[in-house]
């Protein structure tokens, strides 16, 4: 008996001394990092461009917001980790994260979470202490008010979580101006109003998955009509949105509504598509496409005013 102890303990140990890149990655959730940081970028570029800003004589200031916003945002994925290995290992999609194989201690996730997270926001607070704040605060929305709380007891917690996905392009433009503008605060809606689509899509395809790990995802409780709803109420409100950035162009505004026009197509069809989770994987792929396209055009676009 003691054998066979020592050997799954060995076991355990040779786990966590293979822990590499891939799982720090994993940890950090690096593709939420990626796409949180083009975001923070975005408003960045943005506040240069419009506001005549010098981008080649501010490079520590682009420095320090794209790593620090990279850095708060790992540490935000790193946390929820520890948070959530009671419910990971029932779920297929993350029963294979680093935190449960035994890779990489809840100890040690914990230190590496609080040191991108002090490092990052003290490289945001180099910019403005606004961006620092906004940093912070975008932490504390995602790890304490919906990891620990809304994802676990209410059905809105997709929403809820959207608050702290939307902050990054609010980080990168008050890191260059520290002012008031109404660009981005219409930044922050595009945000917020494109991730309940987005996740609402995943949560449909893993449904019985978060079911089975007692998660009340809009699907889940009240079922895929209802989500199909949602995800058009919230399609509906990105539609609104660009007539009130015509500061980036008519060019942009007509490019933004021709994309939402073909989301909400898709969205109307959902009710007639029988496949519902085809149909999800259609408009998780659409909404992808659609970030990737919005901002990357509100970059180029810019370069132009």
């Amino acid at each position: 008996m003691s054998r066979i102890e020592n050997t799954g303990e060995w076991q355990k140990r040779d786990a966590v001394s293979k822990f590499n890149v891939r799982d720090f990655t994993e940890l950090v959730k690096v593709g939420i990092v990626n796409s949180n940081t083009i975001t923070a970028f975005t408003g960045m570029w943005l506040a240069f461009q419009l506001n005549g800003i010098s981008f080649m004589q501010n490079l520590d200031v682009i420095f320090f917001t794209i790593v620090g916003s990279a850095l708060i945002v790992g540490a935000s994925g790193a946390f929820n980790n520890v948070i959530d290995r009671d419910i990971d290992g029932k779920m297929e999609r993350t029963k294979n994260r680093p935190t449960m194989t035994g890779k990489i201690s809840g100890t040690k996730a914990l230190l590496i979470a609080a040191l991108l997270l002090l490092i990052g926001a003290g490289m945001l607070f180099m910019t403005t202490w606004q961006a620092g704040v906004l940093g912070l605060s975008g932490v504390f929305l995602y790890v304490v008010v919906y990891s620990m709380y809304a994802k676990r007891k209410l059905v809105s917690n997709t929403v809820i979580g959207s608050f702290s996905g939307a902050v990054p392009p609010l980080i990168g433009w008050f890191a260059v101006d520290p002012h008031f503008s109404l660009i981005p605060v219409m930044l922050f809606l595009v945000m917020f109003a494109w991730q309940p689509p987005h996740f609402y899509a995943i949560a449909i395809r893993r449904a019985e998955e978060y079911r089975a790990a007692g998660i009340p995802m809009l699907p889940v409780v009240k079922g895929f009509n209802r989500t199909k709803g949602s995800m058009l109420f919230w399609v509906l409100v990105l539609s609104v949105l660009p007539f009130f950035m015509t500061e980036l162009s008519l060019v942009y505004v007509s490019l933004a509504t021709i994309l939402n026009l073909g989301w909400l197509l898709l969205s109307l069809y959902g009710f007639k598509m029988k496949d519902d989770l085809k149909w999800a994987q259609w408009m998780f792929i659409y909404s992808l496409n659609y970030m990737t396209i919005l901002f990357v055009s509100m970059i180029v676009i810019s370069i132009f005013l």
